[in-house]
């Protein structure tokens, strides 16, 4: 496990950490499990919220695209797996979800971080994507993520790793 202060520095060239969570359609998901492929893991703060929905829509529009760069999308919250496949259904969406209730990865990828909206501060996700090459290092990060044109931007560096 690594400690806390180790949390928040994640680079690129690092081991990107393992994590085993439920998942949309009621299986587990490992990023070991995808090791072969490019991972794009990408947090995001909550299902159907329009942001998030927006993001999740852009990365399914773009699904083929990911998959022909050797590429698996997975989107990462707190919501349930039963939620996921709600909000699956609901928008149509081909990404695979990943429900981290406990925060786990969250917090082993330094993604729960103190947000403040209208002066209130309270602790959430920052929308913040981590691309994966195929040996499980971490090729490239964007935190603080705007939604506009990022899953392109996205597809864009992954398509560079080869």
């Amino acid at each position: 496990m690594v400690s806390g202060e180790e949390l928040m520095t994640l680079t690129i060239g690092d081991t990107a950490p393992d994590f085993k969570l439920p998942r949309s359609g009621g299986d587990e998901i490992s990023l070991s499990a995808f090791r072969g492929q490019n991972v794009v893991l990408y947090f995001y703060p909550k299902d159907d919220t329009p942001g998030c929905t927006t993001e999740a829509k852009d990365f399914t529009a773009m699904a083929q695209d990911f998959e022909a760069a050797n590429t698996v999308v997975i989107g990462l919250s707190k919501d349930t797996a039963a939620k996921h496949d709600k909000f699956i259904a609901k928008h149509t969406l081909s990404v695979l979800l990943a429900s981290d209730e406990e925060g786990t990865a969250i917090e082993a990828y330094g993604v729960w971080v103190e947000k403040n909206m209208y002066g209130r501060k309270y602790m959430g996700i920052e929308r913040a994507t981590y691309l994966i090459d195929t040996e499980g290092k971490i090729a490239e990060i964007w935190r603080k993520v705007r939604v506009k044109a990022h899953a392109a931007a996205v597809l864009s560096k992954t398509k560079q790793l080869g």
